[in-house]
């Protein structure tokens, strides 16, 4: 991939693109209806989440990527003009569709797209803001992230201790997940649960939020690389890290929690009440 660095760097004034990412539908969540359209006092995450972009006074239209059968999204009101693109299986197919519709409607390569999560309601504006002019100052792009504050366990999957068979390897949760019959296989295996393997160093470590913010042009790019190269990836950053490129991370607040299980909602409803609760 070639690199434009000295073009994007000169820009420091881009024009600014947004866009939201829902076309997933959250299993993780396990709630019958598409997760951003859960109600949090009264609208629907991903309301929330188009006004939270709509406070920001980088941000004057949002692209919303929605599934091919989505019949929510267009019932619904929000805080910024809307235009719509229709997302694919994987996030990345998502954030792919919508960047070939920004640059169909003109969009330049040097541009910034900012691309929020539908569950992210409560990021804080000036949080919005800082990735944003962070991004201006950087050829590739910015991210918010916090650093991780636990202690992080990585673990494998085994039997009890005390009959693992000394010859057999334990096995991990992506041996589980993609491998199911593993798990009937491993002799003596009447129950598995879960170890703790090793203590990873935090030191380095950071928890990926967004808005993730990139030049319009490279992300396009790089988002090709992982079509023809198959790649899996979480979010749109780690198709940069795949190719060695830098992607500035911007602490963000730890507010900016993601709508994932359940529990979830109530910290999101308590994170929401208290950001709109008139200051004394």
């Amino acid at each position: 991939m070639e690199s434009t660095h000295e073009y994007c760097i000169m820009n420091t004034t881009p024009n600014i693109h947004a866009m939201i990412v829902a076309a997933g539908r959250g299993s993780r969540f396990g709630a019958s209806i598409a997760k951003q359209y859960t109600l949090l006092q009264g609208q629907t995450l991903l309301q929330h989440s188009v006004a939270r972009l709509a406070e920001s006074n980088y941000i004057d239209q949002c692209l919303l990527v929605v599934a091919q059968d989505d019949s929510t999204a267009q019932t619904l009101s929000f805080a910024l003009p809307i235009y719509y693109a229709i997302g694919g299986t994987e996030r990345w197919q998502s954030v792919q569709a919508g960047v070939e519709a920004m640059i169909n409607a003109g969009a330049d390569e040097s541009d910034l797209v900012v691309i929020h999560d539908a569950a992210r309601p409560a990021v804080p504006t000036h949080d919005i803001d800082a990735v944003i002019q962070a991004a201006m100052l950087e050829p590739y792009g910015a991210i918010l992230a916090t650093p991780v504050a636990d202690t992080l366990k990585q673990s494998y999957i085994a039997s009890n201790t005390l009959s693992t068979p000394a010859y057999e390897a334990p096995l991990s949760h992506q041996q589980l997940n993609t491998q199911p019959e593993l798990a009937n296989s491993q002799s003596g295996y009447d129950t598995l649960h879960t170890y703790a393997q090793k203590t990873i160093d935090r030191s380095h470590m950071w928890q990926a939020q967004t808005p993730q913010v990139f030049r319009l042009g490279q992300l396009q790019q790089v988002l090709n690389y992982v079509t023809e190269h198959n790649l899996a990836i979480t979010d749109e950053a780690s198709a940069f890290e795949h190719l060695e490129l830098p992607i500035r991370l911007v602490t963000g607040s730890r507010q900016n929690i993601k709508l994932t299980y359940p529990d979830d909602i109530i910290l999101l409803t308590a994170i929401l009440k208290a950001q709109f609760a008139p200051s004394s």
